[in-house]
């Protein structure tokens, strides 16, 4: 009894610290400590980082909207260490599992001619899209404009560089898809009325 207590406890503390940074949250399952979010502001506008419920947030992630913005879906899991940089926009569909270590991105830098620095040029923002029921193994890049599709399983160590559809199965650097998943079985048929 007292356990539980403690635990809702640190849970409501938890939420009660994201929300004073203004992160849009209601009832995760989990959220570990050390968990670093920043709104950012960025062409006059406030960064936005929207939870939804049921989200597990392993210890040590990173969630910058650099006045971008951080939508995450219902039920999803962010291992330890992962960083979402949400400049130009990142959203992550329900029931996702993203490892630990993995880098979700929405930007790159223009590359400028030779002796104009790169750093002194404005962010090319790009918009990331992540399906549903996506699960991105340990250490996974996914690199700005991306979209994934519903379903994708995306190996460990692999740098995402190009959009895939709904239920591809890809690895390497670059990422290439080297199969697809399989559909479900159908559902017994029920028995008719005798």
């Amino acid at each position: 009894m007292l356990a539980s207590s403690i635990k809702s406890l640190l849970r409501w503390l938890a939420v009660s610290r994201l929300r004073l940074k203004g992160v849009q949250i209601t009832a995760p399952r989990l959220l570990a400590r050390g968990i670093d979010c920043q709104l950012g502001v960025a062409r006059g506008a406030k960064g936005e980082i929207a939870i939804a419920d049921g989200a597990r947030i392993e210890r040590g992630v990173v969630l910058h909207a650099w006045g971008g913005s951080i939508r995450l879906g219902r039920d999803i899991f962010l291992g330890p260490h992962t960083v979402i940089y949400g400049h130009g926009g990142v959203l992550i569909g329900d029931a996702c599992l993203i490892a630990m270590h993995c880098r979700i991105l929405s930007s790159n830098h223009a590359v400028p001619p030779l002796g104009t620095d790169i750093r002194s040029q404005p962010d090319e923002l790009r918009a990331t899209r992540i399906g549903r029921d996506v699960w991105l193994g340990a250490g996974v890049t996914i690199v700005g404009g991306v979209t994934l599709g519903d379903g994708c399983i995306v190996g460990a160590g692999s740098v995402v560089t190009h959009d895939l559809p709904a239920g591809a199965i890809a690895l390497g650097v670059p990422a290439r898809i080297t199969g697809t998943r399989a559909a479900a079985p159908p559902s017994p048929a029920s028995p008719s009325a005798a």
